[in-house]
């Protein structure tokens, strides 16, 4: 080859290495680009202006709590012994006593019900005929158990008070044992020993039981060797260890605090109507020592509670997680049947006398009752519902009238809530707050953050006591439904000067009575986990009395949603950034905060708080409890830039900590959660 051959191949391979160099630096640059977002696709605008901002209202975000998939019953009341009273079974003998059953055998123990308690309310005793005698009896005894709701958690070292009623024609020698789920193993025994003269009439007795072992499904026995009749009734088994010695069981007390509710809504829903007036939930039933509480069969939710958790616990409740009580109660009307507006005044002192046992004087008629309960005090109450859902009914808006009338006379001060939504027409009669429910698809939800953007904010407020995702964009609790929801709470927040308390329903389920899907809190006898639905909420922990700031979303936004904030936390005051960005690919979104002075504003880092998964249909179970679950974790980025990228699929929030007119990201370690 000569030496012009040679120079002309040695430029074409040298030009073809620099063009094919340029080509994988562009391509490198392109992804890095990508990678880092340094072409924001949207924009998010804060004005951070002082006095810029609005007030959001210190009620905003709540919780509604329902007896509804044995929420209560089985569930927040930690009572331990399912139908304790015999009284599930109805008035009529004999009856059933599910779910108690014998210890032993037909041919050694007869039990049946009878009508001989010495409590008036609740007439329903249980007779137990021990046929067998001391050397007759199998080695334990025969007698009676109850499983609880599927099952006692009882664990070991942990201490259980029993009470029950007895009565009996001769001697007692009566065992009450806590027992593994099929009676073979002792967890923890005492033994109640009487005379015949001493229980000849109906007698309470008390036992502390130590647990010696563990077991989650555990059962209470009481079992004798001794021949004879004995009668028992009231049967209560109760951890001594409850949530301030009040009742609430620990775990899920502490998983409803953490959503820090400021208002909480009770005790239904569908429950305070009844399918039928019969089988509404009547607050005067649930009063008084619980012993003497008749319980009720609620019949749209089919299961029986002994109401343990009646009207003084619910305010009780209130008061302990620091939320203001919405008691809603029952205006004469159910599914079925409704009592005419001429006939309704039975009803109206029905509520009139359930806001004076929250409220009144200890001297008051029905104050003296909450007062001979322990709480001389009275309980704070300043909202109240008339009904739930009614609405529509024939005589509702007639009832509605004079429920509103007295209660305005008696306590003029009480805020009333309607049942008839005024957020696309004013309503027709007087009110402070409407109510607006809101079951639908993830779709629908997340198109509904504008919902009360052009409703009127003249006359009463919108009270949002129900929402959620629901049907197949659901499943038990998804990580879609979750993000619909937090896109529509956005909305809220950012229309909260007409939406001034909102709360998601239903709070818990028992996993093993399902009767509505999805839920906040699901749970069985020993363990418990938030569904993804739970967690948008404690996202929205410090938004009620804090201040929304004006922001605006630049460029192609189609699915995203996006609000800030500022609060105070010990005296530091804070900017939250939230955004949902509800499609199928990363965006990277630009924030610029203005209304500070740009020569003080640096960024040192930040702390995201991200809730997304791979699948978004991603639900939480016993086996993976945080399989969807936010996590926390550091940002860094330029100081003169705040680019974040948003997953798909995801709602973020960043928390940016102001000090002497500049900010800063708040930098915390990556490994910890909300």
């Amino acid at each position: 080859m000569d030496t012009e051959s040679w120079k002309f191949l040695r430029s074409v391979c040298l030009l073809s290495f620099l063009i094919g160099s340029c080509f994988v630096y562009q391509s490198l640059r392109v992804v890095v680009a990508q990678d880092e977002g340094t072409e924001p696709a949207v924009t998010l605008q804060v004005n951070a202006s002082n006095g810029a901002g609005r007030l959001i209202p210190e009620t905003l975000f709540g919780i509604f709590f329902e007896e509804i998939n044995h929420a209560g019953a089985g569930g927040l009341w930690a009572e331990l012994v399912s139908n304790r009273g015999f009284e599930a079974g109805g008035q009529n003998t004999p009856s059933n006593i599910w779910p108690w059953s014998i210890v032993g055998d037909q041919s050694s123990v007869y039990v049946a019900t009878d009508r001989s308690s010495c409590f008036e309310r609740n007439k329903i005793a249980l007779r137990m005929d021990v046929l067998c005698g001391n050397k007759g009896c199998p080695p334990g005894g025969v007698g009676v158990y109850n499983p609880g709701y599927w099952g006692m958690n009882i664990e070991e070292g942990k201490k259980y008070k029993v009470a029950l009623y007895v009565r009996s024609t001769g001697d007692i020698d009566l065992s009450v044992s806590l027992a593994s789920s099929n009676g073979s193993l002792t967890l923890a025994s005492e033994k109640i020993i009487a005379s015949a003269s001493d229980v000849s009439n109906w007698t309470k007795k008390e036992v502390v039981l130590e647990a010696k072992g563990t077991d989650h499904g555990a059962r209470l026995q009481l079992t004798t060797t001794k021949k004879g009749s004995i009668w028992i009734d009231q049967v209560s088994a109760m951890p001594v260890d409850t949530y301030k010695g009040h009742g609430f069981r620990n775990d899920l007390y502490q998983m409803m605090s953490d959503i820090k509710p400021r208002f909480i809504r009770f005790p239904g829903g569908c429950f305070v109507e009844g399918e039928w007036l019969s089988n509404a939930f009547r607050w005067k039933e649930t009063v008084g020592p619980w012993e003497e509480r008749p319980g009720h069969f609620g019949d749209v939710w089919k299961y029986w509670t002994d109401d343990g958790l009646g009207h003084f616990e619910f305010f009780q409740l209130a008061e302990d997680i620091g939320a203001a009580p919405i008691w809603v109660f029952n205006n004469g009307i159910s599914h079925n049947d409704e009592v005419e507006t001429a006939t309704i005044m039975p009803f109206v002192q029905e509520a009139l006398d359930g806001i004076e046992f929250a409220r009144g004087d200890a001297n008051s008629t029905w104050g003296s009752v909450r007062a001979a309960m322990g709480r001389k005090e009275p309980f704070e109450l300043k909202y109240v519902a008339i009904g739930n859902e009614d609405c529509g009914k024939t005589y509702y808006r007639g009832n509605y009238i004079v429920f509103y009338d007295a209660i305005k006379k008696a306590y003029p001060d009480i805020k009333i809530i309607s049942n008839c939504d005024g957020s696309s027409r004013p309503l027709d009669h007087p009110a402070e707050y409407y109510d607006f429910h809101i079951y639908t698809s993830a779709s629908k939800l997340f198109s509904m953050y504008h919902q009360f953007d052009r409703t009127s904010r003249k006359g009463p407020k919108a009270f949002v006591s129900e929402y959620a995702v629901t049907g197949k964009d659901a499943g038990k609790g998804s990580l879609l439904a979750a993000l619909a929801e937090a896109a529509f709470l956005i909305g809220l927040e950012k229309n909260s000067d007409i939406v001034e308390m909102a709360s998601y329903a239903p709070l818990f389920v028992n996993t093993n009575d399902r009767r509505w899907n999805p839920d906040a809190i699901v749970f069985n006898s020993s363990h418990l986990y938030g569904t993804p639905s739970y967690w948008v909420q404690r996202f929205f922990a410090e938004s009620s009395g804090s201040t929304l700031l004006t922001s605006t979303l630049k460029g192609n936004s189609s699915s995203l949603v996006a609000s800030a904030i500022t609060w105070k936390n010990n005296e530091q005051d804070y900017i939250r950034i939230k955004a949902v960005n509800f499609g199928a690919t990363s965006v990277n979104m630009k924030v610029l905060v203005t209304g500070l002075d740009p020569n003080v504003m640096k960024v040192s880092g930040s702390k995201k708080t991200v809730l997304t998964s791979t699948n978004v249909m991603d639900e939480n179970s016993f086996t993976q409890p945080e399989k969807v679950a936010p996590h926390e974790s550091l940002l860094e980025m330029a100081e003169e830039d705040l680019t974040v990228i948003l997953p798909p699929h995801s709602f973020s929030s960043f928390d940016l900590l102001k000090e002497s007119a500049k900010i800063r990201m708040t930098v915390s370690d990556s490994s910890s959660t909300l």
